[in-house]
């Protein structure tokens, strides 16, 4: 059975407060991922519910690591029975009812899960005899059967929600030509930052990861922006790698593009960059290549430095090349040494187990 925590009153309304409780009905909030007049595009930041956070059981924090808080919240304005308001889902038995609870007296009513990180599940909200999507969610999966559910994730997860196997191939060739790893000094760093980890710290921060010099790392943090934070943007990539692997199969109609020279790629990516007429491309259904390229690279950038939970800065080797790069010109320091002579000191900030900070909890 699913442990339920409880969250004050406060944490709950400062959500729900600022996404929730406003009374427009125009779509201020599509940009494009939205349909007609799906209630969802009224509704600022959408993508925060379910609310999920970090968790901590008072006692131990190498156990509460391996858990989020997931706090699920419904906006009751149809005056349902307090009684008859419940949540389902996979994180649980599929056909129990989890109750919520009336925030306050506010329209708000909510219940907070521990669900394991590194996971995904879909969930309805029951009303009554009804089933119901959650209003608020932009994230939803379509089942074999054809049947529709509200879907979320927890920090970690490695599972792809949005692209198809040759999508995800070809953005790892592209994201790898975009991050400096490949270099022999970048892979040399990282090399030595994997191999003199202790036994523990691959245990506890490798059990769901992958290396950052594996570009599938910084792919994984872009399905996800894409699955929530920039739903708006799935449609740019779905287009646009589309129409990069027509303009590779058209240069070399022999290999499948995953496989293709890497100066394949670099040619491309300079074409793309400058702005100038790509041969190949479909102008008519994707205006801008340049822009695409932008985008890639601010998601790329963004992934492999961003915190490890959001799954492109595995191991917080992201950082770790940051730290070796940035030290005291006076003192310096081999690639395998922690010293306080780098200007960016990213483990005082942390938790354990990547960091050594005893407040921070996520």
């Amino acid at each position: 059975m699913t442990l339920r925590v409880d969250r004050d009153s406060t944490y709950v309304l400062n959500y729900c407060t600022r996404a929730l409780a406003r009374d427009n009905t125009d779509s201020r909030h599509n940009y494009g991922q939205f349909a007609g007049d799906d209630p969802r595009a009224r509704i600022a930041e959408g993508w925060r519910f379910p609310i999920v956070d970090s968790y901590y059981d008072g006692v131990s924090l190498e156990n509460s690591q391996r858990f989020n808080s997931v706090t699920f919240a419904y906006a009751n304005r149809e005056g349902v029975p307090g009684d008859a308001i419940a949540v389902i889902g996979t994180f649980d038995e599929l056909c129990t009812p989890i109750p919520l609870r009336r925030v306050d007296d506010s329209i708000f009513w909510a219940v907070t899960l521990v669900i394991p990180k590194g996971q995904f599940h879909r969930y309805r909200f029951l009303l009554g005899s009804r089933s119901v999507l959650d209003p608020v969610n932009p994230q939803r999966m379509t089942l074999t059967d054809g049947t529709l559910w509200s879907r979320f994730f927890t920090d970690y997860c490695t599972d792809i929600l949005c692209f198809e196997r040759w999508e995800v191939s070809l953005l790892e060739r592209l994201t790898n030509h975009i991050l400096p790893f490949r270099t022999t000094e970048g892979q040399r760093f990282l090399n030595i930052y994997y191999n003199n980890l202790d036994r523990q710290s691959k245990v506890t921060q490798y059990a769901r990861a992958y290396r950052l010099d594996q570009p599938v790392g910084v792919v994984n943090f872009i399905d996800k922006i894409l699955a929530r934070e920039e739903s708006h943007r799935l449609i740019d990539y779905k287009i646009c790698l589309e129409l990069v692997d027509r303009v590779l199969r058209l240069r070399d109609p022999y290999e499948d593009p995953e496989r293709m020279a890497a100066q394949l790629y670099a040619e491309l990516y300079d074409q793309m960059a400058s702005g100038g007429f790509l041969a190949g491309w479909d102008y008519s259904r994707y205006s801008n290549p340049r822009f695409f390229l932008q985008l890639l690279r601010r998601h790329t950038h963004t992934g492999a430095f961003s915190h490890p939970k959001h799954g492109g800065n595995a191991g917080a080797a992201g950082w770790a090349y940051l730290a070796n790069n940035l030290v005291d010109p006076q003192t310096g320091r081999l690639p395998d040494q922690v010293t306080a002579s780098t200007f960016f000191d990213w483990s005082r900030g942390l938790e354990p187990p990547l960091g050594r900070n005893a407040e921070y909890r996520g």
